[in-house]
């Protein structure tokens, strides 16, 4: 059906659909939001399903859930025949509105197929999830989550043998299987089957503390009256990290962690936030000002599946957010500097091609190479999958510019929680120094330049917004270097560069030594833009940004 009304007319009278669904949707008048819902199916991407809840082949719901999980289940019963009903799926997800229905569904159709599902019972970190699939040895997993998207969506994050969210091959096969399934006969199991014929099983506490132990081997001895003596001030921003991170800093021996109560509540509503995403500001608002009146010295914000980390550090004067780039170089140099006997020349910093030069300079100081990978987790942890295979290298670090990170390799995702452990760590492995996190930021501007990174977005919501986005591109791969003076280089990964896959991001290079990457987003309706700017001091750093972002604006605004 190829016609958007011919298909709301089906999903509106078909009897398949459970009464519910085809009551809001003959509620609905406006043919606008009629085409919205039904001009296209909801996409398996590379990252799985992310999308607005409600009825509609373009929105998430348990029709979708069914189909996706059909496709993804009937993949791993050809990749791996009688294994995946011996080992199994896992199962987890976070506090969004219908998390947990959608977990079950993803369960039962999964049991349907006859592959026993793990299905964590209560709200489980996308970092947990991934290291379960390993722990459990199953044979993939599935974290239900719209990580820090606004209450409006959910998603279906899925996960290779490794516990790595699928790769490119992977990925495009249960696509090609997504695709072939008919909505209507995908099917689930009886929930009271599932449970007694032992198909359905609820994971216990015993995984949450081998992942708590495991995410606690990556600490460093560290001042234990520093430690005690230093006040954090923590929000979980209404998600999964309430419990896993706090007991983890209790465990460090952090006994000053103030939580914020009201957004401690687990709300897919999130109601104390326009959106709970810790790179904006405002996600930190109530902390940042808990903080200043208690007088502590440092803010950390999970984002609702606790993978991602936002931080804010008293400077003396008020408190001073940290970027992404900002964090993960400061982590990198604390990681390296408390390790500095075993780096050895196959040491090695795994980072995406989005991400400041700012982190590479930093591992590069001492004496440590990174590897550039494509934008996304899975291609970080897909390069650790590599290296554990062939042996050629030992990954100390992964990280994103969009506070995201890992160190270790008990997982193959970011982890918010083990951020959070590092981060407090390194606050007050300083603070017994007389230091601050603020004043090792200076210091290393100091000694590497100074790096001015910004990421900006520009949204395109609909239909309409998605060919806006494509005219952009194609935009800009016509105007060429006449985008802008000072352009010495352009990279276009789109058909696949450097010994990487291809992805749709166009990297600008100048003469200056600064660069700017676009690329459209793959979990969110907008388009991205990353400045990295190096430059002697912030000053000529911020002139030579508001010159670069003036002619991009232009452009895309056009």
């Amino acid at each position: 059906m190829s016609d958007y009304r011919e298909k709301y007319e089906f999903w509106k009278n078909n009897k398949f659909f459970d009464e519910e669904t085809r009551l809001e949707l003959a509620a609905i008048s406006d043919e606008k939001e009629i085409e919205e819902r039904f001009y296209k199916d909801l996409e398996f991407g590379t990252g799985g399903l992310r999308g607005i809840l409600g009825a509609g082949s373009n929105r998430m719901n348990k029709y979708n859930i069914r189909k996706a999980t059909t496709g993804f289940g009937l993949f791993l019963l050809e990749k791996w025949g009688d294994e995946a009903k011996a080992r199994g799926i896992a199962i987890g997800h976070d506090c969004r509105n219908y998390s947990p229905e959608f977990a079950r569904e993803v369960a039962l159709t999964m049991n349907a197929l006859g592959i026993p599902a793990y299905l964590y019972p209560t709200l489980s970190a996308t970092p947990l999830l991934s290291f379960t699939v390993r722990h459990l040895n199953c044979v993939g997993g599935v974290e239900i989550t719209a990580s820090h998207n606004p209450s409006i969506y959910n998603g279906y994050k899925a996960y290779d043998e490794t516990g790595c969210q699928l790769g490119i091959e992977d990925a495009d096969a249960v696509i090609a299987r997504v695709n072939a399934v008919d909505i209507t006969k995908t099917v689930t199991m009886d929930y009271v089957t599932a449970i007694y014929s032992g198909m359905l099983k609820y994971l216990g506490s015993d995984v949450m503390e081998a992942y708590l132990s495991a995410v606690q081997e990556q600490a460093n001895p560290t001042d234990a009256e520093a430690k005690a003596a230093l006040k954090i001030v923590y929000t979980p921003l209404h998600g999964c990290g309430n419990y896993p991170v706090r007991e983890v800093l209790k465990r460090q021996g952090f006994e000053h962690v103030s939580p914020v109560e009201a957004q401690c509540v687990a709300d897919g509503s999130f109601p104390t936030v326009k959106s709970p995403n810790p790179e904006e500001k405002t996600a930190l608002t109530m902390a940042i000002e808990q903080a200043r009146n208690e007088g502590a010295e440092l803010v950390l914000a999970t984002d609702p599946d606790s993978d991602r980390i936002g931080i804010a550090v008293w400077d003396g004067e008020d408190f001073r957010l940290f970027s992404g780039n900002q964090t993960g170089a400061m982590i990198i140099d604390y990681v390296l500097t408390r390790r500095a006997e075993s780096i050895t020349d196959r040491t090695r910093l795994i980072t995406t091609i989005v991400t400041s030069e700012f982190g590479p300079a930093v591992a590069a100081s001492h004496g440590v190479k990174a590897d550039l990978v494509l934008t996304g987790f899975k291609h970080i942890c897909g390069k650790m999958n590599e290296y554990a295979r062939n042996g050629k290298a030992d990954p100390f670090m992964g990280y994103e510019e969009s506070y995201g990170y890992l160190v270790g390799t008990y997982a193959r995702d970011k982890d918010g929680v083990l951020a959070a452990m590092l981060i407090a760590e390194m606050a007050a492995y300083y603070k017994a120094r007389g230091k601050n996190l603020c004043q090792v930021l200076e210091g290393l501007y100091e000694r590497l330049g100074y790096y001015l990174d910004v990421q900006t977005s520009y949204y395109f919501q609909g239909k309409e917004g998605a060919e806006k986005i494509n005219s952009i591109n194609a935009g800009l791969r016509k105007v060429g270097k006449d985008l802008m003076p000072g352009i010495t280089e352009i990279k276009d990964y789109a058909p696949g560069i450097d010994g990487l896959p291809a992805q749709d991001c166009l990297k600008y290079y100048f003469e200056d030594g600064s660069w700017i990457a676009i690329r459209p987003s793959g979990t969110e309706p907008k388009i991205k833009l990353y400045y990295c700017i190096h430059a002697d001091d912030k000053a000529a750093a911020e002139a030579m940004l508001a010159e670069k972002k003036a002619c991009m604006d232009a452009f895309v605004n056009a």
